[in-house]
This record gives structure tokens, sequence and C-alpha cells, in this order.
């Protein structure tokens, strides 16, 4: 009878020990199923990530900022920008109209008084092949711009993620604070580009 009872005992505690190591197993695998999802969704949309870092900012770091695009504007806060209008985009935001069909959604920040104390915008790029191509071709044609207003001082393209980019160009200090708040908010942030404009 005893020889049953510890039999019975070694089995229970046998399907005990299984059943909390698949307990174990299973919370492991929802956590890297958690953390490779937030890996991928670093942000729902271009606007987002302007919004993310814009709201770091405090009330003695903002500037009167408008976003988006001539037909949609948002008052000191990031817009969406139409990418059908590639004209628009390039003469704004200095994205090359050719590389518009790389890309399927576009926000802005800009300051309202003069676009070249800052003008950030972010872009989500359709294939994140041609990220780094995307990120050149940004770059040669910001720094081929013909300045009015002044000169900005400074531009930089981030990669966000694998598929977003993030440009920025304007006063040193302002652009300054602006990357070090992006790389805050989006720690895997990369920066690709960060060119002095003479």
């Amino acid at each position: 009878m005893r020889k049953k009872i510890a039999l019975i005992l070694v089995a229970m505690m046998t399907l005990g020990f299984t059943g909390c190591g698949d307990k174990a197993d299973s919370t492991t695998e929802n956590n890297q199923r958690v953390e490779e999802t937030q890996k991928e969704e670093v942000a729902k949309d271009a606007v987002e990530i302007l919004s993310n870092v814009w709201t770091t900012y405090g009330e003695e770091e903002k500037f009167a900022a408008i976003g988006g695009d001539m037909e949609h504007p948002v008052d000191n806060a990031p817009g969406a920008f139409d990418i059908s209008k590639a004209e628009d985009l390039d003469a704004t935001l200095g994205f090359p109209q050719g590389n518009v069909s790389e890309i399927d959604d576009a926000a802005s920040i800009m300051h309202m008084m003069n676009a070249n104390t800052f003008t950030g915008a972010a872009y989500h790029v359709t294939d994140a092949g041609n990220l780094d191509s995307l990120a050149n071709a940004i770059k040669d044609n910001i720094l081929a711009r013909q300045w009015m207003c002044g000169f900005p001082d400074k531009l930089i393209v981030v990669q966000i993620g694998e598929d977003y980019l993030v440009t920025a160009f304007g006063n040193g200090e302002i652009m300054d604070n602006f990357l070090t708040k992006l790389q805050a908010e989006y720690s895997d942030s990369k920066v690709l580009f960060e060119e002095a404009i003479h």
C-alpha cells in the first residue's frame, strides 16, 4: 500500500513539474512574441514618430510650429503630408520628386516663421531594401538646394526601425536638441547622415 501511495505521489509530482515547465516555456514564447511585435511595429505611421518626439519638448524648448501640408496644416504639432503632391514634398521638405513612389506615408513639422530654422519630416519606405539609396537621394537633394531666407546649419537623416526615415534641417542648436530627443525616444535609431550645410 505504501509503495502504491509513493508511486502515486511521484507521478503527481512529475506531472506537476511538467505542467510548470510548459507554463514557463509558454510564458517565454509569449514574451518573445511581444518583443518581436514591438520591434516590427515602430510606429503606426509617420505622424506618430514626429509626435512622439514633439511631445517630449518642454514649454521652454518648443517653438512656433506648423505640421502637415499646405492644404491640411496642423498648428503646433506634426501633421500628415499628402504624398501625391510630389512637387510640394520637394519644395517644402526636400524630398526628391523622382523617388515619391518609394514611400507610402509622410509627415512634417516646421518652424512657423522660417522653415530654414527647422524643418523635420518622417517617411515610411515601402521597400526596406531601398532605404539606404533613398536616404542618399534625400541628402543629395537637400544639400543641392538654393536656399532663401538664410542657410540652415545642419542636415540629419536617421533610420528608425526597418522602414522609416526621419530627416531634418535647420539651426544647429535646434537640430542637436531634436536629434537627442529622437534618439532617446527611439533607441534603435541609426544616424545615416549628419552634415553641415554650407
